[in-house]
């Protein structure tokens, strides 16, 4: 990262940035595979070197552990196992393609099977590089509130910065763009690109206002780490609230509640660099010029001057956990002791009956 980032210094990445507004096809994965394909065509051919899709935007979210009962939920979950991806997998092949054929940076949510345990989901964000490769897998550290019924929670392994041709690039998903510490880690890597992706919430609370809180999260980040940041949040289809709701006039007017949306791509100033998105479908574009990150930091830089390393001290544990670690099995005592020496026991009966002999 430090050779990449000294390299660019002198000739920093100016680029176009597409922030994806929309809905993918509620659990199925080919469906919303083609989609998203069809979207980074779409951006590239408008110039963008950047795509952010929304958080588990293949193959959709788990409205239903807000609006049902666990118990209720629990067939649901199944569904949304079955149309989760494997990493590595087909689904994630096509999009590592579609980002080499058309040479452009790819950030999306999926949820993701674990390799360990049937049954193990993970709300994880890609990062696929220009040439097709996968440089990030990063697992939502900590589900938010109800999705513990649905997700596991990831490690410290990918809270990661990625070199890329537009820039040093990190990713966090919805709450996690809460989480100061995790914000920290990626700013404390040379972050200069942060991209943030959500989901639509009209199930939260009365008081809360989705579009407001993802605006105010964006510009925290984005003010304190003097980083551009490209937003995607997903959005509802009619077809999802048919599932989802069914009958049930409550739920379906819970499901299409205002506000619940917001996509953008905000500067180092904390502001948006053109009119953000709210709730409707669409892309958002916007210029790029990773210049404007340099005569910020003079005034706070919270990773050089503007802070008290002496005072503050942050470790990340980034080593990947696995359900079980098996150590290499040491020599065995039995072995390694030689028959007649006494301190290991052996022999002591057969020099007891010898000495009785005599």
């Amino acid at each position: 990262m430090q050779s990449l980032l000294a390299h660019q210094r002198d000739n920093l990445p100016r680029f176009t940035a597409a922030a994806v507004q929309t809905a993918p096809v509620f659990l199925d994965p080919a469906a919303t595979v083609d989609k998203a394909v069809g979207i980074i065509r779409e951006a590239a051919a408008n110039g963008a070197g950047l795509v952010v899709f929304p958080e588990v935007f293949v193959a959709g979210y788990p409205y239903w552990n807000w609006t049902m009962n666990p118990v209720q939920g629990s067939p649901w979950f199944e569904r949304l196992y079955r149309a989760s991806v494997d990493i590595p997998g087909p689904h994630v092949d096509r999009l590592r393609t579609a980002a080499r054929d058309h040479g452009v940076v790819v950030v999306i949510g999926v949820n993701e099977r674990g390799a360990h345990s049937l049954g193990e989901l993970y709300n994880t964000m890609l990062t696929i590089g220009t040439d097709g490769e996968l440089l990030g897998v990063h697992r939502k550290l900590v589900p938010t509130w109800a999705e513990k019924l649905t997700w596991t929670g990831g490690d410290g392994s990918s809270l990661k910065v990625h070199p890329t041709p537009i820039g040093p690039l990190g990713v966090l998903a919805c709450g996690e763009n809460t989480n100061t510490l995790a914000r920290f880690t990626l700013l404390a890597q040379g972050e200069l690109v942060h991209a943030a992706s959500y989901i639509a919430l009209p199930v939260a609370p009365a008081d809360y206002d989705m579009a407001e809180a993802i605006a105010v999260r964006t510009a925290a980040h984005c003010f304190e780490g003097k980083v551009f940041s490209v937003v995607s949040c997903s959005t509802i289809s009619d077809a999802m609230v048919d599932a989802i709701a069914g009958d049930d006039a409550e739920v379906r007017a819970q499901l299409r509640r205002k506000r619940s949306a917001l996509s953008g791509i905000f500067g180092p100033d904390g502001r948006p660099v053109t009119d953000p998105l709210v709730d409707d479908d669409g892309i958002v574009y916007a210029e790029i010029d990773l210049n404007r990150c340099i005569q910020p930091k003079q005034m706070h830089d919270i990773l050089g001057h503007y802070n008290r390393f002496d005072i503050f001290d942050l470790r990340v544990d980034t080593t990947p956990r696995s359900p079980v670690t098996f150590t290499p099995p040491g020599p065995s005592a039995y072995a390694s002791a030689p028959a007649s020496d006494p301190a290991s026991g052996l022999g002591t009966e057969k020099k007891e009956k010898e000495e009785e002999e005599r």
